[in-house]
Formats: C-alpha cells, sequence, structure tokens
C-alpha cells in the first residue's frame, strides 16, 4: 500500500490501551450475543447494531490511542488513510454467526506501516482467546509465545473454505478434495487456522483488507505460506477506496499443502 517507512512501533502503555479497548468491545458483544436483530447491507451481508456500535467505538479509542493515526474500517471510512501509520478494523467479523447464537465470532485490529500490518489483535470473545502478533517479534495467544513448529505436532488434515469458494467442489468432480472440509464461517478466522495447526491451508474467495489485516501478519510471523490469487495488498496506493475490492488467496502451512491446493484455488479464481 505504499506508505512512507515505518516511523515508530506502539509504546507498552499504548497496547495496554489497546488490550483494554477490546475488552471493552468484547464484552458488549458477549451482551448482545444471539440477542440482537439483524439488517441487510447493500452488498448482501448482515449487520447489528452492535457491529455499528463496535466500530464507532474502536474507531474512538483508536484516535485517542493513535492520535493522527488513520482509521480504515468495515462498517466506516473504507479509503486507504494517508497517514504513515494506520490502521485496519473489522468489527466484528462473523457477523452471521453472531446474529444466529453461533459463539464463534472475532475482533481484528491491525496497524499498518509501510504497508503492511506491524501488529495486530484478534480476539474471539466467545471463546476466551486473543492472539497478538507484532511484526518481527512473534505471535501470543492469551500471552503465551506461539511458534511456527507447534501447528505441526497438531497433523492436521483439515482444509477451510469460506461460503464463496466452496464452489471449487463442483469444479473438479474427477478430484477427491485434499483434505477434510471445514467451513468457519469467519474470514480472519478460517486463515489464522492455518498459523495455530487446526487447518493446513484456506481458501478465500472474496475477503476486503478488514478481513485479512490481523490474520496476514499473524500468518506471517508463523511462517506459514500467502499466495494472492489476484491484488496484492501491498501494492494499493493510500487514498483507493476498497469498498469493493476483493483479495482472494490461499494460505497454507507448507509448500507441499501450497502445491496440492493451488489447482484448486486457480480452478476458483478462472471461474470469476
Amino acid at each position: 500500500m505504499n506508505q512512507n517507512p515505518i516511523s515508530k512501533p506502539l509504546s507498552n502503555d499504548q497496547l495496554i490501551s489497546i488490550h483494554h479497548l477490546i475488552d471493552e468491545i468484547g464484552s458488549r458483544q458477549l451482551q448482545d450475543f444471539g440477542q440482537i436483530n439483524s439488517d441487510i447491507k447493500p452488498d448482501g451481508t448482515l449487520i447489528t447494531e452492535c457491529d455499528r456500535w463496535s466500530d464507532q467505538t474502536i474507531v474512538k479509542g483508536l484516535a485517542e490511542i493513535a492520535e493522527g493515526e488513520g482509521v480504515l474500517s468495515e462498517e466506516g471510512q473504507k479509503k486507504i488513510p494517508r497517514s504513515s501509520e494506520y490502521w485496519v478494523v473489522d468489527p466484528l467479523d462473523g457477523t452471521t454467526n453472531f446474529a444466529a447464537g453461533i459463539p464463534y465470532w472475532a475482533i481484528s485490529i491491525a496497524r499498518f506501516t509501510n504497508g503492511q500490518p506491524e501488529t495486530a489483535v484478534l480476539d474471539i470473545p466467545a471463546l476466551k482467546k486473543r492472539i497478538l502478533a507484532i511484526r518481527g517479534k512473534g505471535v501470543w495467544l492469551n500471552n503465551k509465545p506461539l511458534k511456527p513448529e507447534s501447528r505441526f505436532k497438531k497433523n492436521s488434515e483439515c482444509i477451510s473454505l469460506c461460503s464463496r469458494s466452496i464452489k471449487v467442489l463442483q469444479m473438479k468432480p474427477e478430484q477427491s478434495f485434499p483434505g477434510k472440509i471445514r467451513l468457519l464461517g469467519v474470514s480472519s478466522l478460517n486463515m489464522t487456522s492455518v498459523a495455530i495447526g487446526q487447518t493446513v491451508a484456506a481458501l478465500e474467495a472474496t475477503p476486503k483488507i478488514w478481513d485479512i489485516a490481523a490474520a496476514w501478519l499473524i500468518l506471517e510471523e508463523l511462517n506459514c505460506l500467502i499466495q494472492w490469487l489476484d491484488t496484492n495488498p501491498k501494492d494499493i496506493l493510500a487514498g483507493t477506496d476498497l469498498t469493493s475490492v476483493d483479495f482472494p488467496l490461499l494460505t497454507a502451512s507448507s509448500k507441499d499443502q501450497l502445491h496440492k491446493m493451488l489447482p484448486w484455488a486457480n480452478a476458483l479464481m478462472q471461474d470469476r
């Protein structure tokens, strides 16, 4: 996203403030979980009043925590800020699950510097799990460090698909899918499942920048592979409106898994 070089990382006090902000958001979301009506946005996705409140509260909180750093969010400003550091926010990733009473959704917040995520927090309120990633320093789950090798100990055979990528099964009927299919219903968690060893690959057909922002850094810090299938988010210029821009991707835990899934990813892109 072609920004200026990194000026400075977040201070410890700023990180603590972000954790407090996410605590506030998560508490409200748990209170509203499964008990709130949803509306349909113009793009056909669901939104609740809790989505709107969460977005506004996060944007306001980040303006106080990191003054002068712009914010791009799913329910708010969708143009890439022109500040050298800025934030990308999905206040409630998995609204369909949230509104239906399915306890699997996430709060996704990432700070970008030099066009890439530099600090990311992905919180799963219902499961009381919070992942923090800092570029060049690593990843922590509930304050415990995660290591790249830890995901291989789980021996998962699962591959995550999104609701729009599952159609690849119809495109290659003569071939067996190279894994056990999982549809989690939450883009950021589909991708992060690869990083923590729940799945070995994930194919996302139409993720937006707010879907991928935090997961992107978590994946890279845990040495997972990302294959951008169309637009590379690193190439987008400041001021670009990302309302309708998708960043389809394939992510995998190893080169072997990436190669197994590439034919399926290519079939998905050919059908666009």
